[in-house]
């Protein structure tokens, strides 16, 4: 078989060379047309590896009868784990792909089905009556009227562990910390009280760290949790039964009322929504309690804790990406950020306070910078502590530069270069000249500055990287210098101090035996 199949590769790539179309040669050697599609633009290697990998999938027939007992004794038994055991036990070199197809045609041969791993979930009573709220995120993909295309949506959805009684609100971005809390601000204000407990996921708006048990929660929601007086339970993971019915509220909001659910504004998408929980998602018959849970929400509502009065509905949060330069986007102006506030899809909040537009992080409401609100459009609104100081012109900057380089004709031509040879970061390059001139003495300066010109090295690294060299090669001077300088900060110490190293009189005595003191 595998010396037929290796004559015909040949005789199609001979008519190939030929000049036969590839339907002549399949109508002269009787073969089918994709079959000589296939031979036509492949390399003998890759021929001949196609031949091997099939005669090394025949090689596992002579392993069936094993792979079928371990199928039997073990019906959840990947394709992966037959191949791991096929090279441990009979050191078979196949590839896994050829495996997972000798697996599949064994099991179907042999009628074994492939039993999952089915978990046992355990029904959960339903708490007293205004004992637990469940919460969770969510999202949707639907038609935008506006732009013709799919976008997505997010929301908060909120259950009454007890009557069912069903919340939310939707958004047109991902919600952050201040969105969340604003939320659950206005469900408390709508169902006119609040439960005992809370359950929630363990998300990065809420908690910081699991920290073995003892969750740490995020500033806001921690301030928030604190003054509304609630507990917080969060969910371990794979643990579905804690929250299982706020899951099961999210799949019918996503799946009951927004599939085919075309979109246009989010306010009125949000009044439908409104509509749809009063006529179906609490309207309705449970399936389970067998209950409608608005009646049950009536009984319940008598249960809830009051609203206190500090808890107030906020302003919506305003919600902008960081640009890659630094801006942030309001109004027709740009406001900056400090330098390495953007990352990919980083988002800030914007709060007005008395004419001052305050940027905080999206999720954590840490403030990130404050501006004054500007009235016009088209405007960068810059805070010079976000960008380095460019306060100096770059002349001023040479002129400084050139006097504590010793004012000498060849300083003034080596300033002149570097800046006629690096334009764009002369103000970089001055400022690492800088810094190398104050860590070593003149002479290495000018000793390095004159060799820069005559070897025409006209950039700060270069002049750095010279005076470093020059610095290694003349170690004592360098030696010299740092022990006065050492030894003056001493000195400086000693008297800031207000103490003087006395001698003791014996030296003085030694002095006068020799003659030297009068």
């Amino acid at each position: 078989m595998k010396l037929k199949r290796w004559l015909m590769y040949v005789q199609v790539q001979g008519m190939k060379n030929d000049g036969f179309t590839m339907r002549q040669v399949s109508r002269r050697l009787g073969v089918n047309f994709r079959t000589v599609q296939r031979y036509w633009n492949m390399s003998p290697e890759a021929f001949e590896q196609e031949i091997l990998s099939k005669e090394r999938a025949k090689n596992l027939d002579l392993y069936e009868g094993v792979v079928k007992d371990w199928l039997i004794k073990n019906p959840e038994m990947h394709a992966a784990q037959v191949w791991d055991w096929l090279q441990e036990h009979y050191q078979v070199t196949v590839s896994e792909r050829t495996v997972r197809r000798f697996v599949k045609e064994v099991r179907k041969k042999y009628t074994i089905p492939q039993k999952a791993f089915q978990r046992q979930y355990q029904a959960v009573q339903d708490p007293p009556m205004g004992k637990q709220m469940q919460v969770d995120l969510g999202q949707a993909c639907v038609l935008d009227l506006r732009s013709r295309n799919y976008r997505k949506l997010f929301f908060i959805g909120c259950v009454l562990s007890h009557s069912r009684y069903k919340w939310g609100q939707w958004y047109t971005q991902p919600l952050n910390c201040s969105q969340l809390i604003c939320g659950l601000q206005e469900c408390f204000e709508f169902m006119l009280g609040m439960p005992k407990e809370l359950v929630f996921d363990q998300d990065s708006l809420i908690a910081v760290d699991e920290n073995y048990g003892d969750i740490i929660l995020t500033r806001q929601f921690e301030q928030f949790r604190a003054t509304s007086g609630f507990s917080l339970y969060l969910c371990k993971k794979s643990d579905p039964e804690t929250k299982g019915r706020v899951e099961a509220v999210v799949k019918y909001f996503k799946y009951n009322f927004a599939r085919s659910r075309a979109f246009s504004d989010i306010h009125i998408w949000n009044q439908e929504f409104a509509s749809w929980l009063d006529r179906t998602g609490n309207g309705k018959v449970h399936s389970i309690t067998k209950k409608i849970p608005a009646q049950v929400f009536q009984e319940e509502r008598l249960f809830l804790k009051p609203v206190l009065p500090t808890i107030k509905s906020r302003e919506p949060v305003i919600l902008r990406d960081v640009h890659k330069n630094n801006v942030v986007y309001y109004r027709g102006n740009r406001y900056s950020v400090p330098l390495g506030t953007y990352t990919k899809s980083r988002q800030v909040s914007l709060t007005i306070q008395d004419g001052i537009l305050e940027i905080r992080d999206a999720i954590d409401g840490f403030l990130i910078q404050e501006h004054p609100l500007s009235s016009n459009k088209g405007e960068l609104i810059l805070n010079n502590n976000d960008r380095r100081d460019t306060s100096r012109s770059i002349d001023d900057i040479e002129k400084s530069l050139f006097l504590s380089l010793g004012e000498t004709e060849t300083a003034g031509h080596f300033l002149r270069e570097v800046r006629r040879l690096k334009p764009r970061y002369v103000r970089d390059q001055f400022r690492l000249i800088t810094k190398t001139t104050k860590t070593h003495s003149d002479e290495t300066i000018s000793n390095a500055l004159e060799y820069c010109i005559t070897k025409g090295f006209f950039s700060a690294t270069d002049f750095r990287d010279v005076v470093t060299y020059f610095a290694q090669n003349a170690p004592s001077e360098e030696k010299e210098r740092k022990e006065r300088e050492v030894n003056m900060t001493s000195l400086q110490i000693q008297y800031a101090g207000g103490k003087v190293k006395k001698r003791p009189l014996s030296e003085y005595g030694k002095y006068a035996k020799r003659g030297e003191i009068s």
